[in-house]
């Protein structure tokens, strides 16, 4: 069972920056695509961003369009990490995000090709 285990949410004002990191516990992980969702109150988990496994692409990334130009997913093979640096934050960014594991290598903006998830970690961008 791979765990995943996020960190560096918190309470900023709009503009200001934030980095996200996820680290999984197994090798294994990269392997396979991860992913970034968000899911704000009363709202359904959306797509952010997503990073293919290395062998698939070379470390492809995607993003939805309300983030591009401003968040940036990458990973670290040698510490099984994840991160997504978040700038310019915007007040309707705020939302508990997750990590995920892909099923595959490919990349997906699709939440039922994710198989594992992190707990969550609560983004609040204030105005």
């Amino acid at each position: 069972q791979v765990q995943l285990a996020e960190s560096g949410g918190g309470l900023v004002q709009a503009g200001e920056s934030l980095r996200l990191s996820c680290a999984a516990s197994e090798v294994a992980f990269n392997r396979r695509g991860m992913g970034w969702f968000r899911q704000a109150p009363g709202k359904e988990r959306e797509f952010v961003a997503a990073v293919a496994a290395v062998l698939w692409g070379g470390g492809y990334t995607t993003y939805t369009d309300s983030v591009k130009g401003r968040f940036t997913i990458t990973r670290d093979i040698a510490k099984n990490t994840v991160y997504l640096l978040m700038n310019s934050l915007k007040p309707e960014d705020t939302a508990v995000y997750y990590c995920a594991v892909g099923r595959w290598a490919a990349i997906s903006r699709t939440r039922q090709d994710y198989e594992h998830w992190g707990q969550g970690t609560q983004v609040t961008v204030s105005s």
